[in-house]
């Protein structure tokens, strides 16, 4: 009785085999990437929304926004000294971070050990999920305190800046036409959520996502920004810096009108800095529509 030939690959049917398997997997894990980020996106909108909520709601209790830094006294220099405290503290009570604010020594800087407790408590509010979380008590949320880049001082043109407590009839322009807050990079030295310095509060002076203030921008209208800044303005203690983001092509913006939006990186500059201005009084000629 004559036995069936066993079938078996051969070694080129086998390759072929595992060829395929490969471009397959090859195009399923940028679909795999692109799924997370659309869920980061989300959550990062949502947290946006939802610290815009607080402010409106701190805004309904008190008659103005909180202000962007309390400190006796400005510019606001990038450094642990000082009083510091920034707009965030102010809104925690609204975030269902009762806890957290009850703990503050309000009467002392952000930096007293009294408040390192605080300090290191990291609301999952504050980060963004396409940023990394390798630097914890950072914020990749910032509040808008000026139109160009300069120093966070008493007469910046945003709604958070030093000492500030802008009404909503202090925004001429409209709250649905002026960006109240925006999303930032984690960077090293970050002096955390608490502190009102560049760390919690940014500007309009560059286009969104300019890696750094020497940078090249390829926009003519930044070539007048660009030549006052500071010589070195990274390593200036007042220097304060732009909106970015994590995620391809552009970064989130929050409205007074509690609206988020995604605003590409190509915005116009002149745009750009016209809504970061509470009250400029110019006709706004962009759609910030979905």
């Amino acid at each position: 009785m004559k036995t069936q030939p066993v079938r078996a690959f051969t070694l080129v049917e086998l390759l072929v085999v595992i060829a395929i398997i490969g471009v397959l997997v090859a195009m399923t894990i940028p679909a795999i990437q692109a799924s997370r980020e659309m869920g980061h996106r989300s959550l990062c909108q949502a947290r946006l929304a939802q610290l815009l909520l607080a402010m409106q709601t701190y805004d309904n209790a008190f008659e103005s926004l909180p202000a962007g830094v309390l400190n006796p006294d400005g510019p606001i220099r990038s450094e642990a000294q000082g009083l510091h405290q920034g707009w965030m503290i102010r809104l925690l009570p609204y975030l269902d971070e009762g806890n957290a604010y009850r703990l503050i020594d309000v009467d002392k800087s952000v930096y007293d050990p009294a408040n390192a407790p605080v300090r290191q408590h990291w609301p999952s509010v504050f980060i963004c999920p396409s940023e990394p979380d390798d630097l914890p008590g950072a914020s990749n949320y910032a509040g808008c305190h000026h139109d160009v880049e300069a120093p966070i001082a008493a007469d910046n043109h945003g709604v958070l800046f030093l000492n500030s407590h802008v009404r909503r009839e202090d925004i001429t322009d409209g709250v649905s036409h002026t960006f109240f807050l925006g999303e930032k990079r984690s960077e090293v030295g970050d002096l955390g959520w608490m502190s009102g310095t560049r760390a919690t509060l940014r500007n309009t002076g560059l286009p969104p996502n300019t890696p750094s203030a020497s940078a090249a921008v390829p926009a003519d209208d930044a070539s007048e920004t660009l030549a006052n800044l500071p010589e070195s303005p990274t390593k200036s203690l007042t220097y304060v810096g732009g909106f970015g983001s994590g995620h391809v092509g552009g970064v989130y913006m929050g409205l007074g009108d509690c609206g988020v939006k995604f605003i590409s990186d190509m915005i116009d500059l002149k745009v750009w800095q016209q809504l970061a201005n509470r009250a400029d009084g110019k006709l706004l000629n962009f759609d910030l529509s979905d």
